[in-house]
């Protein structure tokens, strides 16, 4: 009973509070400002260390929540290529590097307008370059992040294929946007935090003049063979459902490992609520585990 009485307070919250801020009449500067602060909800669990680094260029966020973590989580946050930071996902980050024993290393990539494709992804592969000239062997890695960073994690994942460069053992990704074409999305009766008109700016800004079917933008348009194991994470209630059904679909189609899990009546990244909302902590306890039985492997 508790729990289902916070589900719906939470769910409310989303609604009232967050879903307002994502509105494409607020300047993108503006709702940096102000999801900053709503995301100051979202609790790391005790005992989670984090260090900020400047590396590449990039400020960088390490989380550790042991003292001899296996592995490092290459995390990509999410707020749809415009808005968020690795301050913002502390809480998910936090709770990743627990429940997996790995680090998790989230950089500050750079953000549309300002940097419109395919900076994010040019930073990204940066710093996945720099992992592996730091010695961390390919099969100590995994990919991971939510939204617009669970897109941008699959979107490397293919360019490091088709570059020859050695690949993680792993991909891990929370309701990730993967058609900024949106031709398909999906319409639950309730969605307490995504706005289309908002998603559909967000997606003119980040993709500026290259065709949103580009597939290292819109995953979902490429071929994804090759790729490591793949676990998606999903809430029933968002519009971006199909994007999650979408990118299993292709996946499977080309052969990879891959795993979907649909989270019914809770909402797009419910990641967020791990430590207070029992099913997001099992959800991130979930994909801990299987990031490392893929590092273990």
């Amino acid at each position: 009973m508790i729990q289902t009485a916070l589900e719906a307070g939470l769910r409310q919250t989303m609604n009232r509070l967050v879903r307002p801020l994502l509105h494409p009449a607020i300047p993108v500067a503006l709702q940096r400002r102000l999801i900053s602060k709503a995301y100051l909800t979202s609790i790391p669990p005790r005992g989670t260390r984090f260090e900020d680094i400047q590396a590449e260029g990039l400020s960088i966020t390490r989380a550790c929540h042991s003292d001899n973590p296996h592995g490092v989580i290459l995390y990509f946050h999410g707020g749809g290529y415009i808005i968020g930071s690795p301050k913002t996902h502390k809480g998910i980050t936090g709770h990743l590097s627990k429940f997996s024993g790995a680090m998790v290393v989230t950089p500050d990539y750079r953000l549309a307008p300002e940097n419109p494709f395919p900076a994010a992804l040019d930073d990204a592969e940066m710093v996945y370059r720099a992992l592996l000239d730091e010695g961390h062997p390919p099969a100590t890695l995994c990919l991971a992040g939510d939204s617009a960073g669970g897109g941008l994690a699959v979107a490397l994942a293919m360019r490091l294929r088709d570059k020859g460069l050695p690949l993680p053992s792993s991909l891990m990704v929370l309701s990730p946007w993967t058609d900024l074409s949106h031709q398909h999305l999906y319409a639950p009766e309730c969605e307490p935090v995504l706005q289309k008109p908002w998603i559909d700016k967000s997606a003119r800004l980040y993709c500026g003049n290259t065709p949103p079917s580009e597939p290292l933008i819109s995953p979902v348009f490429g071929d994804l063979s090759g790729l490591p194991p793949l676990l998606i994470q999903v809430g029933s209630q968002e519009i971006l459902l199909n994007d999650a059904r979408r990118l299993a679909d292709a996946a499977s189609r080309d052969s990879v490992d891959t795993r979907l899990e649909i989270y019914n009546g809770l909402w797009h990244v419910f990641q967020v609520h791990a430590g207070q909302l029992d099913r997001a902590t099992e959800a991130l306890q979930t994909a801990g585990t299987f990031i490392r039985q893929h590092l273990s492997s």
